[in-house]
């Protein structure tokens, strides 16, 4: 096994790539790991979890043929926005028309209704009724993938912690005297919010003349053969919280089901999340299978996996599923400090089986 250690990160960041607000994006490591993904020999990619698409951006970046999958839809759409999508940009004129409110259509008021005096003041609630409503109409599928990237991106925005994860509009309106500037930002207008991640996502789209492709599966129901899969999944640490994606971001997964929201909804809770799935990438008793299981499937493909050093299970122990199936193993380690983490001396990991 080799062992290659870094101490500090390169912080040149792709120029096109919007910046992400996502708990466990790759944001910050992309230059860090697209330079070790340009010393293996692929021509086709598959992002198994792709999450913010941060790491397939970087790989579309370097012409590859990108596969993009995720089992959250409101991920897919970020793919298929941003990798997928090699050449629709977002016209003032298309803008104009997802925020006006239409004469001759007969809005639903769900949102309004649900999740009053949870997320969001009434006036924006109506206002994401009307928003939604009118990205569902479109029919350019990339057009309508980057609006809705840039309506989850105005709704992380003006979220406090970023996040879905409990009933806490009143840190937004308490009176009260503050030390930080967040408030500025949660009270401006979702319009204006919107029409900067739309200028945004327009500067990031590019063509890299591949048939990319997103995929919104379960990864162990995607049937695809590449030269090369990465490898992101949630992960659970020895000690400490776990990372519960969809819980943490439920109201963007219901935005894209938007006519069928109530279906899915656990009303027994406060915050009104979506009912509760399985999700094997949480189950300590079964995730180290769930890696075997994972491996033993792209066997015949160079295998890249962004890990961290207080890993369930830990690196020793996938490296040894990785040699099983032949896999010559190389670790990329690098120090790194996650924003709202409070652990310290952790590392960021790459293993790579080739």
């Amino acid at each position: 096994m080799t062992i290659t250690m870094k101490s500090e990160l390169n912080l040149f960041q792709s120029y096109k790539f919007p910046k992400t607000r996502y708990q466990g994006s790759k944001y910050k490591l992309q230059s860090w790991i697209k330079s070790n993904l340009q010393k293996l020999d692929f021509e086709t990619a598959l992002d198994a979890f792709s999450g913010t698409s941060s790491i397939s951006y970087i790989m579309k970046e370097m012409n590859k043929t990108v596969y993009s999958n995720d089992i959250l839809k409101f991920n897919y759409y970020i793919s298929k926005a941003l990798i997928q999508n090699n050449s629709e940009q977002i016209t003032k004129e298309d803008f104009n028309n997802i925020i006006q409110k239409k004469n001759n259509y007969k809005y639903a008021t769900f949102i309004k209704d649900t999740f009053q005096d949870i997320y969001f003041l009434e006036e924006e609630n109506e206002w994401l009724d009307i928003v939604i409503q009118n990205i569902n109409q479109l029919e350019n599928e990339h057009k309508q993938a980057m609006f809705l990237w840039a309506l989850f991106q105005s709704c992380i925005s003006k979220r406090p912690y970023n996040l879905f994860h409990r009933k806490n509009l009143y840190v937004r309106t308490a009176d009260v005297k503050r030390n930080f500037g967040n408030k500025t930002t949660w009270d401006k207008p979702f319009e204006e919010h919107f029409y900067k991640f739309i200028k945004e996502i327009n500067s990031a789209i590019f063509n890299n003349h591949k048939n990319n492709k997103a995929y919104n599966k379960d990864i162990f129901d995607l049937d695809i053969k590449v030269d090369l899969v990465y490898f992101d999944t949630p992960y659970i640490p020895q000690k400490g919280t776990l990372t519960h994606y969809r819980d943490f971001y439920h109201f963007l997964d219901g935005l894209t089901n938007y006519d069928d929201w109530h279906k899915e909804i656990d009303y027994n809770t406060k915050h009104k999340k979506l009912k509760s799935i399985y999700n094997i990438w949480e189950d300590k008793k079964n995730i180290l299978n769930a890696f075997e299981n994972l491996i033993k499937k792209f066997k015949s493909s160079i295998i890249v996996i962004s890990y961290r050093s207080d890993g369930i299970p830990t690196i020793e122990e996938i490296s040894a599923i990785l040699k099983k199936y032949g896999k010559e193993v190389t670790l990329e380690i690098i120090d790194y400090q996650y924003v709202l983490s409070k652990k310290q001396n952790l590392k960021e990991v790459l293993i790579i089986g080739k």
